[in-house]
């Protein structure tokens, strides 16, 4: 009867020094808490599923605005908060006095990163979710959690009064939204919403967080992303503008007076 084969050489070496090793305790108690961590987030992940039914939104020449579904289930209770932002932009704010009858820019303050866009909808009211403050601000939950960051050397004596009035004019222009929307929920544990983008939204990559609050904290959450991009004619015109500014600037200057020169023509053979 022929015996089993046996770890010989270098091998049998190595796991001999690691079994003896007065580290092995540790190294297994390590491994055994990555698995266990593992674990657990691939559990809590599975709670939560949400999804778009559109990821591209096409603007074109007679875009008008849209309407986008965001639907999902939890596994358990809780509560489900959406949170909808970017693209990141740089806003430079100022402010107007009146010196010698005339108003002119006096202060100013200049924020990196902001969210050229916020939306945010709640299953049920925010104080009812019991988050703590450091949550509501790590993921944003309402217009003054907005990361506002300030560029360096700045004035910080005034920074909350030119934050608000970022929030005032996005909101004003229909880019932010100051109440929150409502995410209705179908059978129990399935759930949808829906985000408006309006017709002057910003281009660029958005981010919507889809987060399951239970207990007063965020249980799980999901990350979906969303891309609003030009197409058509109009694209490409938006490109050019932007890739070749100065040939672009030169054409639409001869193009003016060509145009002007025309129809001065025109009119003088009337």
């Amino acid at each position: 009867m022929r015996r089993p084969p046996s770890l010989t050489g270098p091998l049998k070496g190595s796991l001999a020094n690691i079994a003896t090793s007065p580290l092995t305790p540790l190294v297994l108690l390590l491994a055994g808490l990555a698995m266990a961590m593992g674990l657990r987030l691939a559990m809590a992940a599975e709670r939560l599923v949400a999804d778009l039914d559109n990821h591209l939104v096409a603007i074109t020449a007679g875009f008008t605005g849209t309407e986008l579904l965001l639907f999902g289930s939890i596994d358990g209770d809780g509560e489900v908060v959406v949170v909808v932002h970017g693209p990141k932009e740089e806003v430079v704010v100022r402010r107007k006095d009146r010196v010698a009858g005339i108003w002119v820019n006096q202060d100013e303050m200049t924020f990196r990163s902001v969210p050229a866009f916020y939306h945010m909808a709640t299953s049920a009211p925010v104080a009812a979710l019991e988050l703590p403050e450091t949550a509501m601000k790590r993921h944003q939950i309402g217009v003054q959690h907005i990361r506002l960051r300030v560029a360096p050397d700045q004035d910080l004596t005034e920074r909350e009064a030119f934050a608000e009035a970022i929030v005032r004019n996005k909101t004003r222009v229909g880019h932010y939204s100051e109440q929150p929307g409502r995410v209705e929920w179908r059978g129990g544990r399935l759930f949808r919403t829906t985000v408006l983008v309006p017709a002057n939204v910003p281009v660029g990559t958005y981010t919507i967080e889809t987060l399951l609050v239970e207990n007063g904290e965020v249980s799980s959450a999901q990350t979906t992303p969303l891309f609003v991009n030009k197409e058509g004619f109009s694209a490409q015109i938006f490109r050019a503008a932007h890739q070749f500014p100065s040939v672009f600037g030169a054409t639409a200057v001869l193009l003016a007076a060509f145009v002007g020169f025309a129809a001065n023509w025109v009119f003088r053979k009337l």
